[in-house]
């Protein structure tokens, strides 16, 4: 009984396989004339295949901006889909901050679900090169960092875990391949050596890949320091110990089989426990697990609005070039008309003449699509050149990535617009009623009405779509020139210029004198209506301070903990940056250590701790330190031009002045010309 069902089957699969090889070399031919009616009309496909390539070059363009920017943003890390943001936000204080250091150890010690966590910061450092100084971004990450992220250097070593911690105890650095090449040349004899960055002497331990830039989106890394060195290269005080300074951002891997419910649990567990123990720095304080392409505090979810729309745009754009090549196939299959009528009459059955036709769609697909991943690939960094140019020492990178998901997605949009454009033209041009044919091709009569209106149609469809593109890129314009043209707070014709005496070896009484020169030197040049000084200007990668506030007569809710921001500046800050003081005055230039604490208010913090009521003269309290408030400032914006304003106070600089400090020195002009958001040069 086996032995006669085996050879009922074998029978079967023979058929079976006869059948299949027959599909397939059917399939094949149809390739090969497909090919010959393309080199046949060389015009037809050379118009075809221009506009197939636009279409699907600049939505796999788009697409691998997506995968690079938003979904796998960094290429060498596994296991991306596990690994969240952690932002920090505050019960009744809108937007978000950072972790800070102590809470970052205790999240480590305390998780369970989590397998790993990071920490980093972007700051900028001053290289010293002979005689002269360069600057240059610098990483202060966790000595975990490498390790965590499965990124192995080329050469040398990561960071061991002692190397984290002491204060500037470990003076040593990981340099990125872009350094290795530029600056070292491919020395293959870099590990050991010695490179001075803010004035200390760091050894060489490693070298990054090629392909991983730093986990801040949007900037390439030059350096990477172990956290131990935060007070040399964050230059506003010693952070290790300090719990409610939020000055780092934060990044957590789940382990396997964790859910990210699951682990935000554990961390309000984590959040209210460290609430409790340490009242006066955590209260109402929360740590949030964000996806990655939602990170707020890099490139990242600056630009999800902006990738979305330009997703929809270049969708258009596919979808008019299908109706193009669709009217170009169509008024081609009029010229075909011959050759379908005896293909038919010689026995060839309708749904062989679709498949052959579908198959030349195909075939112009698949060329396009190659010409579109070239195009895709040649357009990857494309998207650096809609910003400004960066700040001297910092590369911008927003890299398309060309993966397998890029190109899966791209093959499945070649085959839904093989679908859009050849499936109804071969439909239409294989239905023939062969006697009727025949007496029009004696007649010399071709077309036929509904082919003029399939291609009345498809004009129709066109336009539309041409129209909506048109429409929703005129709105586009519109909503760009409105940002572009918004005013940010302040007067954007200003110029800046770094000023690093820590690395030049300065004392601070020494610094002090050098600053008030520089400043009276500069007021002195031709042009110059104003300069001032401050540790971070507007539109900039560098983080603006942040303190737990307290203010004198307000009583915050139980659960809260007023977090605000704020910045040291000097006389003549508000008057160069054009930010009008509407209550009180401006810092003067005896506002130094010899007088009381002073601090300026923004109109939103003064709207909201001192409702109806005018807070100068009164106090707050930050650092602890009274401040006493002398003159409320137009709001401004500070981080974006989109943002909502935010509760925000100014201090004198001449009373909070560290020789770390790398301070901007501001100037506005009446020949000023740089772009909007000061540059520092």
């Amino acid at each position: 009984m086996t032995v006669k069902s085996s050879r009922t089957a074998w029978p079967h699969k023979q058929s079976t396989f006869k059948r299949s090889e027959r599909k397939m070399q059917t399939f094949l031919q149809d390739l090969r004339f497909g090919f010959r009616m393309l080199r046949r009309s060389p015009g037809f496909s050379i118009l075809a295949l221009l506009c197939l390539t636009l279409g699907i070059g600049t939505n796999a363009a788009v697409l691998s901006w997506i995968e690079g920017i938003l979904i796998r943003p960094y290429p060498l890390v596994p296991h991306q889909d596990r690994m969240f943001a952690l932002v920090g936000t505050t019960r009744g204080v809108p937007g978000h901050n950072g972790l800070s250091y102590p809470d970052f150890v205790d999240l480590e010690k305390s998780s369970t679900l989590l397998e790993s966590f990071i920490i980093d910061r972007i700051t900028g450092t001053t290289l010293s090169v002979g005689d002269r100084a360069e600057r240059a971004s610098v990483g202060i990450v966790s000595a975990n960092y490498f390790d965590a992220l499965g990124v192995r250097p080329i050469l040398g070593r990561g960071f061991r875990a002692d190397e984290g911690t002491g204060r500037n105890a470990h003076p040593v650095t990981v340099i990125s391949y872009r350094t290795w090449k530029d600056r070292y040349n491919f020395d293959p004899n870099i590990i050991g050596r010695t490179q001075f960055l803010n004035g200390v002497q760091h050894t060489i331990i490693g070298v990054a890949p090629e392909r991983f830039h730093g986990t801040f989106v949007g900037y390439s890394f030059s350096f990477w320091v172990p956290t131990s060195m935060q007070e040399t290269f964050d230059t506003t005080g010693y952070k290790l110990e300090d719990r409610g300074a939020r000055w780092i951002e934060g990044y957590a891997i789940l382990k396997p089989g964790v859910s990210r419910q699951q682990a935000q649990a554990e961390l309000n567990s984590i959040s209210q426990r460290l609430e409790k123990d340490f009242p006066d720095t955590n209260r109402g304080h929360e740590n949030q697990l964000v996806p990655l392409w939602k990170t707020p505090f890099n490139g990242a979810g600056n630009m999800t609005s902006t990738l979305a729309i330009t997703m929809a745009v270049v969708f258009l754009v596919l979808l008019i070039a299908c109706a193009n090549v669709s009217n170009l196939l169509l008024a081609r299959s009029l010229l075909r008309r011959h050759e379908m009528t005896m293909r038919l009459a010689l026995g060839a059955g309708r749904s062989r003449l679709v498949r052959q036709l579908v198959t030349e769609g195909l075939l112009l697909s698949l060329i396009a699509a190659v010409g579109g991943i070239a195009v895709a690939y040649w357009c990857r960094n494309a998207l650096v050149l809609a910003f400004p140019p960066p700040l001297p020492g910092t590369v911008i990178d927003y890299p398309g990535q060309i993966d397998w998901r890029v190109l899966a997605v791209s093959a499945g949009i070649c085959m839904a617009s093989t679908l859009l454009f050849a499936l109804v033209p071969a439909i239409r041009a294989s239905d023939v009623d062969l006697s009727n044919a025949l007496k029009a091709e004696a007649g010399g009569v071709l077309g036929g009405s509904s082919r003029s209106r399939l291609r009345s149609a498809l004009v129709l469809v066109q336009v539309s779509l041409s129209f909506i593109l048109l429409a929703g890129t005129g709105l586009l314009l519109q909503s760009l020139i409105k940002m572009r043209n918004a005013s940010p707070g302040f007067n954007t014709n200003t110029v800046s210029s770094v000023v690093d005496l820590f690395s030049a070896g300065y004392k601070l009484d020494r610094a002090k004198i050098f600053h008030t020169q520089l400043l009276d030197r500069v007021r002195t040049l031709p042009g110059v209506e104003a300069a001032a000084l401050t540790r971070v200007i507007p539109f900039s990668y560098n983080v603006f301070s942040s303190a737990p506030i307290e203010v004198d007569g307000y009583q915050s809710p139980p659960n809260e903990q007023p977090t605000v921001e704020y910045i040291e500046v000097t006389e003549d800050y508000f008057t160069t940056l054009g930010i009008p003081i509407v209550s009180g005055r401006e810092f003067a230039r005896t506002d130094d250590e010899n007088v009381p604490p002073l601090a300026i208010i923004n109109e939103t913090m003064a709207a909201k701790y001192w409702p109806g009521k005018n807070p100068v003269g009164q106090r707050l309290k930050a650092k602890d330190r009274w401040l006493q408030i002398v003159g409320i400032a137009k709001n401004a914006n500070y981080h974006t031009k989109t943002e909502t304003p935010i509760p925000f106070f100014y201090v004198s600089l001449r009373q909070n002045f560290r020789v770390q400090n790398a301070e901007r020195a501001c100037a506005r002009g009446s020949r000023s010309r740089s772009k909007p958001g000061a540059a520092d040069h």
